[in-house]
């Protein structure tokens, strides 16, 4: 009578743990999941801070308000370089996709996690993010942030991302060259960057991808044609970034 009664335990917890395991993939991590970097300095991140400029202010209206209103597929997050996406190349090669411009000009990392926890992240989740942030840490005020600090403020936005759309995967974007010279200071400063955010992918959840290097002319420089102020691009650049996104959004909807 003993061993039947062990059995019949034995049986009904292996039942019990398979069913658990199937819900589990069938649902995804239910919090998020740790990220594969771990902090980059000691420095304290930057806690969120709204922007008080009314044009950045109205930005996040806008982009509160479209992803209440419809389900977008992808939402796109960044700063300037982002929001000035050229439209020619944005309707060609993103709206097809389902892809929200979801840029707000000036933005540093810390503003950009202070919308998402005030609405840029509402209504229905969408499969897929981008994030691109950090270039305007570097230069958040004289000399700017360092580049671990500035790794330590966008790893912040995707730990939230994580934790608060943990069905979704994520592309992270390497900082586009920024500066004419390969030598120049900001331009250091974007490479550092990337060198430590790369850890950060997976290929699971996030895929790390830099793919600004395609901006730059064969001795490294960035063109007055891609970039006339050496930190925004023309329509020129953004052709050249595109055929790179592409694979990357389709990475996002699950396409092959």
């Amino acid at each position: 009578m003993r061993r039947a009664f062990d059995v019949s335990i034995a049986h009904a917890t292996r039942l019990i743990a398979g069913a658990v395991l199937l819900a589990t993939l069938s649902t995804g991590p239910v919090n998020g999941q740790a990220l594969r970097c771990r902090p980059f300095s000691n420095e304290p991140v930057a806690a969120p801070t709204p922007r008080t400029a009314q044009s950045a202010v109205d930005r996040f209206e806008k982009i509160k308000a479209a992803v209440t209103a419809e389900s977008y597929r992808v939402l796109f997050l960044g700063d300037s370089i982002t929001e000035r996406f050229d439209d020619t190349v944005w309707r060609e090669d993103m709206m097809p996709r389902g892809v929200l411009n979801s840029g707000v000009n000036g933005d540093r990392t810390e503003n950009l996690l202070w919308r998402m926890q005030h609405g840029n992240l509402d209504g229905q989740p969408p499969t897929g993010v981008v994030v691109l942030i950090g270039t305007n840490d570097l230069t958040n005020g004289g000399e700017g942030r360092s580049p671990e600090a500035t790794a330590d403020g966008i790893r912040a936005n995707l730990e939230y991302l994580r934790q608060r759309l943990p069905r979704a995967r994520i592309v992270l974007l390497g900082l586009y060259p920024r500066s004419i010279s390969p030598e120049a200071r900001l331009r250091r400063g974007t490479v550092a960057v990337n060198q430590l955010i790369r850890e950060c992918g997976d290929d699971v959840w996030i895929k790390y991808a830099d793919i600004g290097t395609i901006l730059l002319e064969p001795d490294g420089r960035l063109s007055p044609t891609i970039s006339p102020d050496a930190l925004h691009f023309t329509e020129a650049g953004y052709r050249r970034l595109a055929p790179r996104l592409n694979p990357l959004i389709d990475w996002l909807l699950g396409k092959r």
